[in-house]
């Protein structure tokens, strides 16, 4: 078995998904970029070479469950163990103009859709995962959050947490609290488990809207994904620290 660091990305064909790729092939990881797009998953292994990383593609969708079992397999065959997965892909749901859900007028098949993918998705891929996270001696999980899922921002009349988004927000509350119960049962083990917020990154998500580059949204992640071992668990980050539940 290679002793290289290996790491999988999901969502990693473009943007922040993108950038954590990047940064932990700097670092010298082999970098499974998970994507649903084939074109668009070799286009990124294929950008991700021309700089140096060590990079192959992972056919993913993380809401079909063959999908995640078949990329399992394919990371125990051309890897044999996994020692950081970063649970990036995710998507907004339609919205109204303005980037506003309204729960009032809510479609459940938009709330059911993003659940699937942002919170049943990220299930889907880390209990699929987990056999080869567990051959590693210092296993990290990082899932990628925001900080409109924070309640006490959310609720916080004197912070400014952006639109009223009543599929969204609510499916990263759902996240960081599915961290912790994880966190919480593997307690006393060498998997680190955490949530990372990127921040208002410009990219395709936010309509190329935002002051941060995908750049700058990858480093919390990169840094949660590559912890000492005795790191935290179970916690929320940003880049200037603690995120509040």
């Amino acid at each position: 078995m290679s002793e290289t660091m290996i790491a999988l990305v999901t969502g990693a064909n473009k943007g922040i998904g993108y950038e954590i790729a990047a940064g932990l092939g700097g670092l010298g990881y082999r970098v499974g970029v998970g994507a649903r797009d084939a074109t668009r998953r070799e286009t990124a292994v294929g950008k991700l070479r021309a700089v140096g990383v060590n990079a192959f593609g992972v056919p993913l969708d993380v809401t079909d469950d063959q999908s995640v079992t078949d990329a399992a397999e394919l990371i125990e065959r051309l890897a044999g163990r996994l020692d950081a997965l970063v649970n990036n892909a995710g998507i907004s749901g339609e919205m109204d103009p303005g980037w506003v859900q309204d729960p009032t007028a809510l479609d459940l098949e938009v709330l059911r859709t993003v659940v699937d993918t942002n919170v049943m998705g990220v299930i889907r891929v880390t209990n699929a995962m987990l056999p080869l996270l567990q051959r590693s001696a210092s296993p990290r999980i990082v899932n990628v959050s925001s900080s409109v899922g924070s309640l006490a921002r959310q609720a916080d009349p004197d912070i400014e947490i952006g639109p009223i988004m009543a599929a969204y927000a609510p499916s990263k509350s759902f996240l960081n609290a599915l961290t912790v119960q994880y966190a919480r049962q593997f307690a006393g083990t060498s998997i680190l488990i955490n949530a990372a917020c990127p921040g208002l990154v410009a990219t395709d998500f936010t309509g190329f809207q935002g002051p941060r580059t995908p750049e700058q949204g990858a480093t919390t992640a990169i840094r949660l994904a590559t912890l000492p071992d005795g790191g935290p668990t179970g916690s929320f980050f940003e880049d200037d620290g603690v995120v509040p539940w």
